[in-house]
C-alpha cells in the first residue's frame, strides 16, 4: 500500500478514497494555491463524488497508475473535491468544461492557471488511449509541452473562457412584467419532449426529473388539462416498475441508461428518493391509487431504513459499485433465484420480475423489473391473486435476506443540511398523506439534528461527520432546510419550527441577497476567485434561488409580513428573462410564479388538536398545490400569534372545531363539520 497523502487528514468519504494514491493530492485550500503560484505550476483538478462508479474506475485505472502520479506529482498541482462538498467549486468549473468540451459530468477534469482560471477540461480519461479516448498520459505531456513553451497561449486562453463565465453569472431584473405565460410556455415544451411509450423526457440516458413532476401536477390542478396529470402518471408508472427502482429493497436509483427505465446506473441518492417521495405522495392525493402510495412509502421506508444515521441525520448516498462490481449486489442469475426460493417460488419470481436465462445485464443477470402484476400472474399460474401476493411476499423477503449477505456497497455516510431539508420535506408529507407516526417522529428528529449540529452563530454549515462540522453553507442549505421546518410546521403547528424558518429565511436574505441586481448568490463568496455565482437553473433538485422564492412567499403568507413577499417577487424578475427564453430549464421556480399568479389558499383550522384531527386529515389527502395550513389551539395561540397575522382573531364557533378558508385574499364562511370541510376544498 502506498503512503497516505494529505487527503488521509480530510472528512469526505470521497476524499478519503483517494488518500492512498500515489498521487501527491491536495484538498481545496489555500496550500495548494499557494504551491501553484510559488512554483509557477498549473493545477489539476478533479471533481467527483463518492457513490459515482465512473469515478471509482478512473481512480483504480488512472490514480493509482504510476506514471501519471509522476507525471502529475512533477508538473502539476493535483488538487481532489468532493462535489456534494463543495457544489460551488463543481458549478462553475463544471460550466468552464462544457464550454471548453460541449459536455460534462463526473469525475470532472479541469487544468486551471495558478489564479484559478480553467483553460482545459473534460471528464473521464484512461490512463492510456483506447478506441475513440485519448489517454491521460497524452494529454499531460502536451500540456506540460504547451505550459513550458507557449504560456501565453494558455493563459490568453484561459481569460476568454473566464470572461465568458463571469457573464453566465450576470442577471439583471427583468424590465417587463413578469407573465403567467411562461407557464403554459413550459408544459408546451415538456409536452413535445415527453415519450408517450415509455413515460419521462427525452431520450436515453433518462433522469427521474422530479421537478417535472410535480410541475405536471400544479399545472394539472390549476388549468385542469388531464394530459398534464396523463404524462406524470405514466412516468411514475413505468419508473416504479422498472429496474430504475430496487423492487426488493424499495428506494430509487439515480438514472436510466436506457429509454425504458430499465438498466440503472446504480448509485443511491437521498436527494433523489425524497423529491420522488413526494411526487409519488401527490400522485396518490391526486388519483387515490393505492400503487402509489406504495412506491412513497416503500421510498420513505428505505430512506429511513438504510440512509438514517443513528444520531438522526440522512446519509448522502449508497455507491454504485460493491466489492463484486457494478450492480452486482441488485442484480440476479435466474440460478441463483432458482436455488433460493425453489422451482415453484422461483418461476413464479422470475416470471413475476423478469428475472430470464440470458438476463437483462452482463453476465446473463437481471435487473427485477416489474413485469406482470398480479392479476396477470395468478392467470397465468392458475392461482388465487391472493395467493400469488403472499408467495411474491414470500420470494421477496427470502431474496432480500439473501442479497443482505452480499458484500454490500459503500454508503457516503457525510450529512448534508440540504438533501436533509428535501428529506424532513418528503416525511412530512408522508405524515400529512398517510397519518404514519414515524414519518413525524424522524422528521422531527432530523430536523432537530441539523438545527443543533448544523446551525452555529446565525450561519448554516454544509456537512457534519464523525461529530465535526464542515464547510459553510450554501444558498440551497438555507432554503431547502428552512422549506422542510415549514413543511414541518404545517405537520405539527409547532411556533418553535415556525420560529427556527424565519431565523433561517432572515440569515439567508443578510448573507446571500444580491442588494444590487436582486436575486441570490449561490456562496457567501467568489467561487475560485472567478464569479459569486447567481443561477436558477433547475435540474434534478430545484435551484437554491427557486426554493428560496418559494420559501419567501410561504413565509409570506403564514406571517403576513411584506418584505418576504417582495423578495420572493424580485427573484422572480431577476431570473424572468432566463425563464422566458427557456422555461422548461425553471420548472420549479415556475411553481413559485404560478403561486405568485394563482389561487393562493390560506385554511386555518382553530381547536385543540384532537378534535382537529379529523378535519386535518381531510385538508392533508386533498391535492392543494398552493396551500397554507395552520392549526391553532390553547397549546399553541399565544405563540402563534406573534408569528402570523392569519391566526389573530380566528376562534372557534359555538365551541367546535372551526374551519377559516381564505383564498386571494377574500374570506369564505367558516364551516364546523366534516362535510362542509369537503365541499369547501373540492
Amino acid at each position: 500500500m502506498n503512503k497516505p497523502n494529505r487527503l488521509a487528514k480530510e472528512l469526505s468519504p470521497y476524499l478519503l478514497q483517494h488518500a492512498y494514491n500515489p498521487v501527491d493530492w491536495y484538498p481545496w485550500g489555500e496550500e495548494a494555491i499557494n504551491k501553484a503560484r510559488a512554483e509557477n505550476k498549473p493545477i489539476f483538478l478533479s471533481i467527483g463524488y463518492a457513490s459515482c462508479h465512473w469515478c471509482h474506475v478512473m481512480e483504480k485505472e488512472s490514480f493509482e497508475d504510476e506514471y501519471i502520479a509522476k507525471l502529475l506529482n512533477e508538473y502539476f498541482v493535483p488538487v481532489k473535491v468532493d462535489r456534494e462538498e463543495r457544489p460551488d467549486l463543481d458549478e462553475i468549473y463544471m460550466k468552464a468544461v462544457m464550454l471548453i468540451s460541449g459536455s460534462g459530468g463526473w469525475p470532472l477534469t479541469v487544468f486551471l492557471t495558478p489564479s484559478l482560471k480553467p483553460f482545459f477540461g473534460g471528464t473521464y480519461f484512461p490512463p492510456r488511449r483506447r478506441v475513440g479516448m485519448v489517454g491521460l498520459d497524452e494529454i499531460l505531456t502536451s500540456i506540460i509541452e504547451v505550459w513550458r513553451s507557449n504560456p501565453k497561449d494558455i493563459e490568453k486562453n484561459a481569460e476568454q473562457i473566464t470572461s465568458i463565465l463571469k457573464n453566465m453569472y450576470v442577471k439583471k431584473q427583468a424590465e417587463d412584467e413578469i407573465s403567467y405565460d411562461v407557464v403554459y410556455r413550459c408544459f408546451e415544451s415538456l409536452v413535445s419532449n415527453f415519450d408517450e411509450v415509455y413515460g419521462g423526457f427525452g431520450a436515453a440516458p433518462k433522469f427521474p426529473m422530479p421537478n417535472y413532476i410535480e410541475f405536471l401536477h400544479m399545472f394539472y390542478k390549476l388549468e385542469n388539462i388531464p394530459l398534464a396529470y396523463n404524462m406524470a402518471r405514466v412516468t411514475l408508472e413505468k419508473m416504479a416498475k422498472g429496474g430504475i427502482r430496487d423492487q426488493l429493497g424499495g428506494g430509487f436509483h439515480r438514472y436510466s441508461i436506457d429509454r425504458f427505465w430499465t438498466i440503472p446506473h446504480f448509485e443511491k441518492m437521498l436527494y433523489d428518493n425524497a423529491l420522488l417521495s413526494r411526487v409519488y405522495l401527490q400522485s396518490y392525493q391526486i388519483s387515490g391509487n393505492p400503487f402509489m402510495k406504495k412506491i412513497s412509502t416503500s421510498t420513505l421506508d428505505w430512506m429511513i431504513s438504510e440512509m438514517l444515521s443513528p444520531e438522526g441525520g440522512f446519509y448522502s448516498s449508497v455507491d454504485a459499485d460493491s466489492s463484486e462490481g457494478e450492480g452486482i449486489f441488485y442484480t440476479w442469475t435466474k440460478r441463483e433465484v432458482l436455488d433460493i426460493l425453489g422451482v415453484e417460488l422461483g418461476e413464479i419470481f422470475c416470471k413475476a420480475f423478469g428475472i430470464s436465462d440470458v438476463g437483462n445485464f452482463e453476465h446473463d443477470r437481471s435487473v427485477p423489473t416489474l413485469s406482470m402484476d398480479s392479476y396477470s400472474l395468478a392467470s397465468y399460474f392458475s392461482m388465487k391473486i391472493e395467493d400469488i401476493e403472499e408467495k411474491l411476499e414470500l420470494c421477496s423477503r427470502a431474496l432480500l435476506d439473501a442479497r443482505g449477505k452480499r458484500p454490500k456497497p459503500a454508503v457516503d455516510d457525510k450529512i448534508i443540511a440540504s438533501w436533509n431539508g428535501l428529506a424532513i420535506s418528503a416525511l412530512s408529507l408522508g405524515y400529512q398523506v398517510t397519518g404514519e407516526e414515524k414519518y413525524l417522529r424522524t422528521a422531527l428528529s432530523v430536523a432537530d439534528f441539523i438545527y443543533d449540529k448544523l446551525w452555529r452563530d446565525g450561519y448554516m454549515y454544509r456537512f457534519y461527520r464523525n461529530g465535526i462540522v464542515r464547510t459553510e453553507g450554501f444558498l440551497e442549505d438555507y432554503s431547502y432546510y428552512a422549506s422542510g421546518l415549514l413543511d414541518l410546521f404545517e405537520s405539527t403547528f409547532d411556533p418553535r419550527l415556525l420560529r427556527r424558518a424565519i431565523t433561517i429565511a432572515d440569515s439567508m436574505i443578510d448573507n446571500f441577497w444580491d442588494k444590487e441586481e436582486g436575486g441570490f448568490f449561490f456562496s457567501m463568496d467568489d467561487v475560485g476567485d472567478i464569479s459569486r455565482i447567481k443561477d436558477a437553473h433547475d435540474g434534478v433538485t430545484p435551484s437554491g434561488n427557486s426554493m428560496a422564492a418559494h420559501v419567501l412567499l410561504r413565509l409570506y403568507e403564514i406571517t403576513g409580513v411584506e418584505k418576504y413577499r417582495e423578495f420572493s417577487e424580485k427573484t422572480l424578475k431577476t431570473f424572468y428573462n432566463d425563464i422566458s427564453e427557456s422555461p422548461v430549464d425553471y420548472t420549479f421556480m415556475l411553481q413559485v410564479l404560478a403561486a405568485y399568479f394563482g389561487m393562493r389558499r390560506e385554511i386555518v383550522v382553530v381547536g385543540e388538536i384532537v378534535d382537529a384531527k379529523p378535519f386535518l386529515d381531510i385538508i392533508y389527502q386533498t391535492y392543494m398545490p398552493f396551500r397554507t395550513i395552520i392549526c391553532v389551539g390553547s397549546w399553541n395561540r399565544e405563540e402563534l400569534e406573534e408569528l402570523s397575522q392569519v391566526v389573530v382573531g380566528k376562534i372557534e364557533l359555538e365551541e367546535r372545531t372551526t374551519v377559516y378558508l381564505c383564498e386571494n385574499y377574500s374570506c369564505k364562511k367558516p364551516v364546523t363539520t366534516l362535510e362542509e370541510l369537503k365541499k369547501l376544498i373540492t
